[in-house]
């Protein structure tokens, strides 16, 4: 039943993430910064079917969100993030499907993506392994929950064990405690927000846009915006009518072209 829950997607059927109303083993070495990436190479975007490579994303931002966000404190809520630059940001959540070919068109390609990773379904098959190949070309993995939950149904104690429960299977396997937590579905409520900052959790991101298989739908509006967060899945053809993933992600990729954007690194700016 997790599975087939995955599988419809983390978003709401308006793809609008939604709120409630306010209620009465050791650790492996740490991660190292972000490496530097190389100028993105023509060849190999035509190799996946892209006519010209993404431009590179403008300098970050000398202060980023969770630098102002107190230890403990109730995490901000980011659907979208406040910048000027023609950026947006790409996000892919749980991690059922692990396609050894995304592997190689992240390599070369060197897209900036953020992996929000439930523990359920990404400790499956190859499990985390295959996400820390990804890690390892500088990508974030963030906090999507243990057992993919709508949150808001739960109780308090119930939404703490969720998500103080992956943080701290991610810093056991990644030796850090992700910063970042994004809940099931987009639902959450003011106790949602109370347990994941006791866990350390320092922003609740949500979306502006979700990857369909051949375009986007948008919260707002009839296309992207800067500083918009694009939600997409880690997913294979029996759940995207025959395409792959590989595909889906170069067709996302042709939208941001399309537009006018680039895609900038999530935790550069939050």
């Amino acid at each position: 039943m997790l599975l087939a829950a995955l599988l419809t997607g983390c978003s709401s059927g308006s793809g609008k993430p939604a709120r409630a109303d306010k209620p009465g083993a050791a650790h492996p070495a740490a991660p190292a910064a972000p490496p530097t990436a190389a100028a993105p190479d023509a060849a190999a975007y035509r190799k996946w079917g892209l006519a010209e490579p993404l431009a590179a994303p403008p300098p970050p931002p000398a202060a980023k969100l969770t630098d102002k966000v107190k230890e403990g404190g109730t995490p901000p809520v980011v659907r979208r993030v406040q910048t000027n630059d023609k950026v947006v940001f790409v996000t892919i959540d749980d991690g059922a499907e692990k396609d050894p070919e995304f592997l190689k068109m992240a390599r070369d390609l060197k897209l900036p993506f953020t992996m929000f990773l439930t523990d359920s379904v990404a400790r499956t098959g190859p499990g985390y392994g295959y996400f820390d190949q990804l890690r390892s070309l500088g990508n974030g993995v963030q906090n999507h929950t243990i057992d993919h939950p709508n949150l808001r149904t739960l109780s308090a104690d119930a939404q703490r064990r969720e998500i103080c429960g992956q943080q701290d299977v991610l810093d056991k396997r990644f030796g850090k405690r992700p910063p970042l937590f994004r809940p099931p579905y987009g639902n959450y409520n003011e106790q949602t927000l109370v347990a994941a900052g006791s866990c350390g959790v320092r922003a609740v991101v949500l979306w502006e846009a979700t990857m369909q298989i051949n375009d986007m739908r948008y919260a707002e509006g009839d296309g992207l915006r800067p500083g918009d967060i694009i939600l997409a899945h880690f997913r294979g053809p029996a759940e995207l009518k025959g395409t792959t993933m590989t595909r889906m992600m170069a067709n996302l990729i042709r939208s941001v072209e399309r537009q006018g954007f680039t895609v900038a690194r999530l935790e550069d700016y939050v």
